[in-house]
């Protein structure tokens, strides 16, 4: 049954796609976009500047896997947004991204690279849970899978170009790593004025007791019959902000799910994306010009997210991720039983696992949003993010060791071990929340109940 069908429509959550819905979706989509640049333009970086500052094993891998602690350091920040709000840090934290890229300009040594990167991942890991909950609390239902999707796009568009650029820019000279890496600061500049001017989100501004601008920026955006009704939760429904809310009674269960499904996707794709030219080197594919390569990895990433914006709207989140975990880990063990196979054997273990891996890319942005309540909602992004880093960082700083001593083969077998670990994660966790508003999908409740909008108006009548 067609849950729209069953009840009356509302102006927020069934409102139409509006040229306000396309501009914070490319606005929120620069986060993940600078996210990708700067994972992915160091990996052509490392080959001049390893040779340049002297690099080791340990050494490569840090500075490899040094965004990615930063971002984990960055998201524990979504408890910040939760308690003072998404515009202000929407901002604030490129300006942070920006001043870093330009100094990775001048560095002459690996730990002031690695201190930089880490900054670096500080600003971007800290943009996740501010932009995607503002994006989730302005989405339609219909189009909320699909404008989370986007930016999940623009994570493997940002790693393209940034393949594409290092290719590009090698050239130069020696010194073309410099310009690779400060490069993130023009992009950076950018997005910075493109999202002066953002509102608020209405969800957040009622959740703290302003109902007056919530009401305000409601009907700004969605015109004179949207009313705190349609976003109102009850008051008995209604959770404190706080870490130990993602693990009480209610909530720790979809805790371990989203971090779970997140690191088992995280963690060989990162360490993939970070060492693709290494990793086809290792392969004998494009040797020499391995950065293109990357980059054609990047786009099949790409367009394995297209198909799974409709996947996850028509068959539901819970199907598709399951079946994606499933042929992901099919290619991760083509690349590991096979590393010495043809080019045909290679390619299609590469395909598998970038194509269908669109279904957990996407899900990793949008079970968060769509699981927790606005009062952790930037608190479990950031959280979750954080403990997938963690995965992420431990694959991206053993890969180059791992290659060194086991060989490429085995190394892709841990990688299939892993995300076959995420197919019994979705298998025996994953909930469906296809077609549900923002607020049954978090709390349980349609936002249309009396209650929660009699609580509302008493707000509103007293000037809260």
């Amino acid at each position: 049954m067609d849950l729209q069908a069953t009840r009356p429509a509302n102006p927020v959550e069934d409102a139409k796609w509006s040229p306000f819905h396309l501009k914070l979706t490319i606005y929120s989509s620069g986060g993940p976009f600078l996210d990708g640049y700067i994972l992915s333009i160091v990996a052509v970086a490392l080959t001049q500047l390893t040779p340049e500052l002297h690099l080791n094993a340990m050494w490569s891998g840090l500075v490899g896997a040094s965004a990615l602690i930063g971002i984990f350091i960055g998201g524990l920040l979504g408890y910040v947004t939760d308690r003072f709000g998404r515009q202000l840090m929407y901002t604030i934290d490129f300006v942070l991204l920006i001043v870093a890229s330009i100094l990775q300009f001048f560095v002459h040594s690996a730990w002031e690279l690695f201190a930089l990167r880490v900054v670096l991942g500080i600003a971007v890991g800290a943009d996740y849970p501010i932009a995607t909950s503002l994006l989730t609390e302005f989405a339609p239902r219909k189009h909320r899978g699909m404008m989370l999707g986007v930016t999940v796009i623009a994570w493997y568009v940002g790693a393209t170009v940034a393949y594409l650029v290092g290719q590009w820019l090698l050239p130069i000279g020696p010194d073309a790593w410099r310009y690779m890496l400060a490069s993130s600061a023009v992009p950076g500049i950018a997005l910075v004025i493109l999202r002066l001017g953002t509102p608020e989100s209405p969800r957040w501004l009622l959740q703290q007791g302003r109902a007056r601008e919530a009401l305000k920026v409601l009907r700004d955006i969605y015109g004179p019959g949207a009313s705190l009704k349609h976003i109102a939760v009850p008051d008995e429904k209604r959770t404190r902000t706080s870490y130990l809310t993602l693990f009480n009674r209610t909530y720790w269960k979809r805790t371990l799910y989203v971090s779970g499904f997140f690191t088992a996707a995280v963690a060989p794709l990162f360490a993939m994306l970070t060492f693709g030219p290494t990793l086809l080197d290792e392969y004998h594919v494009l040797s020499g010009s391995s950065g293109y390569g990357s980059a054609l990895i990047s786009v099949l990433f790409i367009v394995g997210c297209v198909p799974a914006l409709w996947f996850l709207n028509r068959l539901g989140r819970r199907a598709t991720m399951i079946a994606s975990f499933a042929v992901m880990t099919v290619g991760m063990l083509l690349l590991g039983l096979f590393p010495k196979g043809p080019l045909w054997v290679i390619g299609l273990g590469f395909l598998l696992y970038a194509l269908f891996s669109g279904g957990p890319n996407i899900m990793e942005w949008l079970a968060p949003n769509e699981l927790f309540p606005t009062e952790v909602r930037g608190t479990a992004v950031g959280v979750t993010t954080c403990i997938s880093r963690l995965g992420a960082v431990a694959g991206t700083y053993l890969l180059p060791w791992a290659l060194a001593r086991y060989g490429v083969g085995p190394t892709m077998l841990v990688g299939a071990l892993v995300t076959f670990g995420g197919f019994l994660i979705c298998l025996f966790l994953a909930p469906e929340t296809r077609g549900l508003t923002l607020n049954a999908a978090s709390v349980g409740e349609d936002v249309e109940m009396e209650s929660a909008w009699r609580s509302s108006e008493r707000r509103l009548r007293v000037g809260r």
